[in-house]
């Protein structure tokens, strides 16, 4: 299987997003993939049970990861929360048959090997069960961030088959690995188009809250 026969000419990186999705992959093909792709590919790439998917970013995936990522450092700035980014590190559990690479990612309080949030940006369907992917790399909580709202999920292992159709997360209103983010705030910062008046707004609000 060719994975990488001229993909940049194939995957044009412009909106909407692209997506290659190629399945019965091994896992070896896999971690090829991403020794060819090397460090600082513009390609997402993500891995569950022998399905591969390749996502070639859109501008509009990019912006909003940035701004997720911005306002975040704000916050952990202004609370003086200790955090540690992950941004889009390649995540791997070979037993698991899981790798991924999230939009976004933090280890909370002290520094780990997976993180305690994935963020993900959405803008067009995947074919691999994202929440899946997450609960076997061990991640605590993941957010999506789609249609200029936040879905956040927390993980339940203990709870597994209760919340079977969200792969063990259940959907939650407010983060357990941020418990005192103003989410309303947030979301209200991340829908304005102006990057710099949302960041000062968000910045203001936090400062209000003290």
């Amino acid at each position: 299987m060719v994975f990488l026969n001229d993909l940049a000419s194939r995957i044009a990186l412009d909106d909407p997003e692209k997506r290659r999705v190629l399945s019965r992959v091994s896992w070896a093909q896999y971690e090829a993939l991403l020794a060819d792709l090397g460090e600082g590919s513009a390609y997402r790439v993500h891995f569950l049970d022998g399905v591969l998917e390749i996502l070639a970013p859109s501008r509009n995936y990019e912006s909003g990861k940035t701004r997720i990522g911005d306002l975040l450092l704000l916050y952990f700035l202004e609370t003086e929360t200790e955090y540690f980014p992950m941004g889009s590190t390649t995540l791997k559990k070979p037993d698991r048959q899981a790798g991924g690479e999230p939009d976004e990612s933090y280890c909370i309080g002290t520094d780990k090997d997976f993180p305690d949030l994935a963020i993900e940006v959405i803008v067009t369907s995947g074919s691999i069960n994202r929440l899946e992917l997450y609960r076997r790399l061990g991640v605590r909580e993941v957010w999506f961030w789609q249609k200029n709202r936040l879905f956040l999920y927390h993980q339940r292992e203990e709870a597994l088959t209760r919340f079977a159709e969200t792969a063990g997360y259940e959907p939650i209103q407010q983060s357990e690995v941020l418990p005192n983010l103003d989410l309303e705030l947030l979301t209200r910062c991340l829908q304005n188009p102006n990057p710099l008046a949302a960041a000062k707004a968000f910045r203001q609000g936090l400062r209000a809250d003290r």
